[in-house]
């Protein structure tokens, strides 16, 4: 795995932190790469138009998160609830990422230094 660029995410409905070993060409140290917020828009008018707009938000929640993952070849996804499924299957629904290696685990609410540790753990570094 010595020059693989691999990539770990811990998200929740309402964040992600993103670890990963790479820049766009490198493959470097770990660390994190950026944090990305789930904006959600409240107040919405009937049922059908707040879930237009939860869909929305998340469609664009996982593309600022696509975004960062170029060249990556394989991700671990954590995190509590279900969210990092729906992000499997965005990506895997994704040329660019449908043969990406993905991995699911679970795990509670930690903050950014205990997910760069527990990815770097995940990959073995």
């Amino acid at each position: 795995m010595k020059n693989t660029r691999v990539a770990g995410i811990w998200m929740d409905s309402e964040k992600a932190v993103l670890v990963r070993n790479h820049d766009s060409q490198n493959v470097t140290e770990f660390s994190v790469a950026d944090t990305f917020k789930h904006e959600k828009q409240h107040g919405n008018s009937s049922e059908n138009a707040g879930n237009n707009s939860e869909q929305t938000t998340k469609t664009k929640f996982f593309k600022e998160i696509d975004k960062a993952l170029e060249n990556t070849e394989e991700l671990w996804i954590t995190g509590p609830g279900n969210i990092q499924e729906e992000l499997k299957s965005y990506l895997h629904d994704t040329a660019q990422f449908k043969n990406l290696k993905i991995t699911l685990d679970s795990s509670q609410q930690i903050n950014e230094n205990q997910v760069l540790e527990t990815v770097k753990s995940h990959f073995g570094a």
